[in-house]
C-alpha cells in the first residue's frame, strides 16, 4: 500500500469522527461519476494534487474510495475481495458470487456501479476491508491512459479472484493435523 493511500484513509477516519456533514456529502457523491460532484471537491482535491488531470485514475480512485468509505466506514486489514468471500461464506448465497464475477468483468467506466452494490452488502453484515489497498487497486482498475499496461488490470482481477475464493474456502476446508 502506498503512504499516500494510508494518509488519505486516516483523513477520512478523521472526517468520520468530526464532520458528519462531510461524510454525507461524500456519500451523496456516489450518485455521480467519480470526481464529478463539486461539493466533494473540498474533501478530496487536496489529496489529488494539482498535477493530476480531471480523468487521472488516481484522482478518480480517490473520489470513489471517499464515497465508498462514507457509505461504510468500517476499516479492517483484509482485502476487499476477501471480505466479499467472507460474506458469501457466511450467507451461502450464490447471488454474491454472481455479483463478484460481474464485478471482475467490469471496466473502468462501470466499476463503481458494482462496487457500490458490493459495499452495501458488506455494510449490511458489518464486514470491513482495507480501503487504502482498495484505493491502490482502483488506481490500476480505473486507468485508461495510453501508457496503461492492460496486463496490470488482468493481474489485479486474478488476485481479487484468488482472494475471494480463498476466503470462501477458509472455513470450509477440513482441518488436518500433522502426526509427529
Amino acid at each position: 500500500m502506498s503512504e499516500h493511500a494510508e494518509r488519505f484513509i486516516e483523513y477520512l477516519k478523521t472526517l468520520k469522527e468530526k464532520d458528519r456533514g462531510a461524510m454525507a456529502t461524500l456519500r451523496h457523491s456516489l450518485a455521480f461519476e467519480p470526481g464529478a460532484y463539486p461539493k466533494a471537491f473540498p474533501y478530496v482535491e487536496r489529496f489529488a494534487g494539482s498535477s493530476l488531470h480531471e480523468r487521472d485514475a488516481r484522482r478518480l480512485a480517490l473520489y470513489a474510495v471517499a464515497g465508498l468509505f462514507a457509505r461504510h466506514p468500517m476499516q479492517r486489514p483484509q482485502r476487499f475481495a476477501a471480505s466479499l468471500g467472507e460474506l458469501m461464506r457466511g450467507r451461502e448465497s450464490p447471488s454474491i458470487e454472481q455479483r463478484f464475477v460481474a464485478l471482475l468483468g467490469a471496466d473502468a467506466e462501470n466499476i463503481m456501479e458494482y462496487l457500490r452494490q458490493a459495499v452495501s452488502l458488506l455494510a449490511a453484515d458489518s464486514i470491513g476491508f482495507d480501503y487504502a489497498r482498495l484505493l491502490d487497486d482502483l488506481t490500476i482498475w480505473m486507468d485508461l491512459g495510453p501508457a496503461m499496461d492492460p496486463t496490470r488490470r488482468d493481474h489485479l482481477r486474478q488476485r481479487w479472484a484468488r482472494d475471494f475464493y480463498r476466503a470462501l474456502q477458509a472455513e470450509t476446508e477440513p482441518k488436518t493435523t500433522i502426526a509427529e
